[in-house]
């Protein structure tokens, strides 16, 4: 069976974009709602309310609804019209098909003001003698009954029977009244019947027999009651879910997942299947392990918890689990997501610090007095030379120009720089044939 939630009222209120503080019509028809309630507390301004086709058998909780116009009740297993005198607006009434045999409850809808129309057909009490001028005579406001409008005769005549009526009306319900109580008794017979018969025959049945056994229950003639009207739901509901679960796929048994071995050995597991880098950094002697989640994943779905030894947690509900090579230090272990990648990394420093010295001088090999020197100078080696002034040199001028001793090899590279527009041209020697004409001016 359905309840009347939040959500269902949702749903059913696309129309006024989901808000239903503000609803004024909701259809909740053929929704296998088996009782009225919470509609009250959360609809206040409700005017139109479809309820056809449930299994409501009583009108209940609706007394909160002041602005209530229309009620739609048809096709339900009501017995009794009650809990109506809170509906000021009430207009139109439909209780179409159910099961209602206590003519003398319309009684109660005499405060409603408002109601002008109202539907009985299908009911029970529709068959009693006077039905109609009882109903026309209670309700002296009604303008239509089951579809027909009221004359002013039929009234007329409906308020002189009233008094001949009524007693008849009454003998009548009693009557009904009877019934129904030895109907209900035959139907928890029936009721217990089937249930052992049910356990008697849970063996798996072939198609055949199925079938047979589905055109005996709807070929069978039983009384039309609540109990039969219920009898059908269920078997339809039992039918429709049969079919669901056979079109559903069949899913696999998860096998229960292993995080210890038998002799105490913590495993190794990786269910989300994500690529992660285990590495160790000896300069800050920590162990660093990179697991590729993705990047627009929701921390919230990363659960990472770090022991001395392993690493285990749970990654969007999939089991991670890593053993480390060497024990850590959980307490003093960070976690954090890359604002590139989104990768997660955790940073675990080493439980065995290994001290290192901060400046450690390079140790040179020690020189024997008469080794012999067979190491070749190199060129930077050549060039590093230390500037120093002569000691002996003191009081008297020094000559900054020739602090840096010119060997042959820069004096040849300094000339070879210079530009040249600086460097002198040499007088060549004139030509055998050459003849100096006087008369021939000079070209400089």
């Amino acid at each position: 069976m359905v309840r009347i939630t939040e959500d269902l009222l949702r749903k059913s209120s696309e129309h006024n974009e989901g808000i239903i503080s503000t609803l004024e019509e909701v259809a909740l028809h053929q929704r296998d709602i088996d009782k009225i309630e919470n509609i009250g507390n959360w609809c206040r301004e409700l005017k139109i309310l479809d309820l056809t086709s449930n299994v409501i058998p009583k009108i209940e909780n609706l007394h909160k609804l002041k602005k209530l116009e229309y009620l739609k009740l048809g096709l339900n297993v009501i017995e009794r019209i009650e809990n109506l005198e809170g509906c000021e607006s009430l207009k139109k009434l439909d209780l179409t098909v159910n099961f209602i045999g206590e003519l003398t409850s319309i009684e109660s809808l005499q405060s409603l003001q408002f109601l002008e129309e109202m539907y009985l057909m299908g009911n029970p009490c529709t068959e009693f003698e006077g039905y109609r001028e009882y109903v026309v005579a209670t309700l002296p406001r009604l303008k239509f009954l089951d579809g027909h409008e009221i004359t002013k005769s039929e009234r007329i005549r409906a308020y002189q029977n009233i008094h001949e009526n009524r007693p008849i009306i009454m003998q009548q319900q009693k009557k009904h009244l009877v019934q129904r109580q030895k109907e209900k008794d035959q139907s928890c017979l029936l009721e217990e019947v089937s249930k052992d018969s049910e356990k008697i025959t849970e063996e798996v049945k072939s198609a055949e027999e199925e079938a047979a056994e589905e055109k005996k229950f709807w070929d069978e003639q039983v009384p039309y009651t609540p109990e039969t009207r219920m009898r059908v739901h269920d078997h339809i509901q039992k039918k429709k879910e049969e079919r669901e679960n056979a079109n559903k796929p069949k899913t696999k048994e998860r096998r229960e997942r292993k995080l210890v071995a038998d002799d105490g050995r913590i495993l190794n597991v990786n269910e989300a299947k994500f690529d992660f880098q285990l590495t160790e950094d000896d300069e800050q002697q920590t162990i660093v392990l990179d697991i590729a989640v993705y990047r627009y994943m929701d921390t919230s779905l990363i659960n990472i918890d770090v022991n001395p030894t392993y690493v285990t947690g749970t990654i969007r509900g999939k089991v991670f689990q890593l053993v480390l090579p060497e024990e850590v230090q959980p307490s003093l272990s960070q976690a954090q997501r890359l604002k590139t990648n989104g990768h997660l990394v955790l940073t675990m420093p080493k439980m065995k610090q290994i001290i290192k010295p901060v400046n450690a001088a390079k140790s040179q090999p020690v020189k024997s007095p008469n080794a012999q020197e067979s190491r070749v100078e190199t060129s930077s080696e050549k060039g590093a030379e230390i500037l120093e002034i002569d000691p002996n040199a003191a009081g008297r001028s020094i000559d900054y120009r020739n602090i840096i001793k010119e060997n042959e090899v820069i004096k040849k590279s300094m000339a070879s720089r210079q530009p040249w527009w600086t460097k002198k041209s040499e007088e060549r020697a004139p030509d055998e044939d050459f003849v100096d004409d006087p008369d021939v001016p000079p070209l400089v």
